[in-house]
């Protein structure tokens, strides 16, 4: 095993958030993709990112992949990237993985594992809490590489300001991306989406989206864990890390929206957003610490005037629903199905989108078919980053001041070890949520 140290990190994006030179580098944009992505060849992967959402996008494209295998994974924790590899390995017993995973002593850990994996392989895997995603998608491109990237991409507006210059890296390269919005790759979705975007219910007036349901995983803090150990570990419920549950879960839900109100064009997006939001019940509960809102309601607006109207909530024993639904000029509907006047229309089923997003990426490398979902998936996300930011302050923002203007939640500009402090820090054993009226977006 490979233990690997905190060297510093790249200085990538500076503090005003402009993306830096070692961002924006392209060098080698001329040089043709490698033999791999062509024909029969092997294809290398590698994990980054070894926990429960990494473990199955590996087990899924060992489903799907022809002549692939698992050569490296990473992770910050050692014992995750030692787990994860043990598991791996194990697969080797079943006839059906038999030559898929050769690890060996490819097993990083520590902050900088990231480089070390993605230094190894041909197509990674990136699965890591989701601040940490820029850096580690930015890394890659500029490797070569191809990128599974799990959703959402970034925190904050620093990260996609990134994003947007890696998506054009990327596309230099003629890299293959997919994102982990998998509902982009069924084709009930996208059956359904032509269908409304044929005109069949008229003009799109309103979408409603919802991610409604109860509490999330909580890891608690061991006796006499540093401060960075305790956040990492409970990613999900720092900003820095997570993005709040607006971007964590709820993106899937608001990248269905703006997909119908994009019309066909990838870069679309709401103009403004208007928004509400709290910490009403999570903080009560004894010993469970973290600054992320449990409920959010968004109203975002177009710039043809239809609306997006938005909810997300972790609330136990409240109604639950994980949903879109469509309104338009002659008739509505709502999880691929449709009504106009007297006529009911369903797409026929799918096959299991999480399965489809690789089975799209692999005959993507196999036949140099050009994908980068980096596009949407960057768009999609700083939609739930716009949204929190309108929650968290009570204002109405408009979508160019927080794309330009938002402030980096991520602390790219520095080293981070285990002894670092993170960007926030608790006050009398709690830490500060977001005050509307009080927070400043930017």
């Amino acid at each position: 095993m490979k233990e690997q140290t905190q060297a510093t990190r790249r200085d990538f994006l500076k503090t005003s958030g402009v993306v830096a030179a070692g961002l924006g580098a392209v060098g080698g944009l001329g040089i043709a993709r490698s033999a791999h992505a062509q024909g029969s060849d092997l294809i290398k992967i590698a994990l980054v990112g070894c926990g429960g959402r990494g473990r199955g996008a590996v087990q899924d494209r060992l489903d799907v992949g022809d002549n692939v295998k698992l050569v490296a994974v990473a992770d910050v924790f050692e014992g995750q990237a030692k787990n994860a590899a043990n598991a791996f390995k194990g697969l080797n017993e079943n006839e059906k993985y038999q030559g898929k995973v050769d690890v060996g002593d490819n097993v990083f850990f520590g902050f900088d594992a990231y480089k070390h994996a993605i230094d190894a392989c041909d197509e990674v895997l990136i699965a890591t809490p989701p601040g940490f995603r820029p850096v580690h998608y930015a890394y890659a491109v500029n490797k070569g590489k191809d990128v599974f990237l799990e959703k959402p991409l970034a925190t904050d507006s620093a990260g996609f300001r990134s994003l947007m210059e890696s998506n054009k890296i990327a596309d230099e390269k003629n890299l293959k991306v997919v994102v982990g919005l998998q509902r982009r790759h069924g084709t009930d979705y996208n059956a359904w989406i032509n269908k409304i975007q044929e005109g069949a219910i008229g003009d799109v007036v309103y979408t409603r989206v919802y991610w409604n349901g109860g509490d999330i995983w909580y890891r608690g803090r061991g006796q006499d864990q540093a401060e960075m150990e305790f956040q990492v570990n409970n990613w999900y419920h720092f900003v820095w890390l997570c993005g709040d549950n607006i971007c964590e879960q709820h993106i899937h839900n608001l990248d269905i929206g703006n997909w119908i109100h994009g019309k066909g064009d990838k870069l679309a997006h709401p103009v403004k957003a208007y928004g509400m939001g709290g910490l009403q019940v999570r903080d009560k509960v004894p010993n469970k610490q973290g600054e992320i809102y449990d409920h959010h309601a968004v109203e975002f607006e177009y710039a043809d005037g239809s609306r997006m109207i938005s909810q997300c909530r972790q609330i136990p024993g409240t109604w639950s629903s994980v949903s879109e639904h469509v309104h338009g000029t002659k008739g509505f509907g709502g999880n691929c199905w449709l009504k106009t006047g007297d006529e009911n229309w369903r797409a026929p089923g799918s096959q299991n989108h999480f399965k489809l997003e690789h089975v799209h990426h692999v005959k993507a490398i196999r036949e140099n078919i050009a994908i980068n979902d980096g596009w949407h998936g960057a768009i999609s996300t700083m939609i739930s980053i716009f949204g929190r930011l309108a929650t968290y302050s009570g204002a109405a923002l408009s979508w160019d001041d927080a794309v330009n203007k938002g402030f980096s939640q991520f602390p790219y500009d520095k080293e981070l070890t285990w002894n670092a402090e993170p960007p926030i820090l608790p006050k009398d054993g709690k830490y500060a949520s977001a005050l509307p009226g009080v927070f400043k977006a930017y």
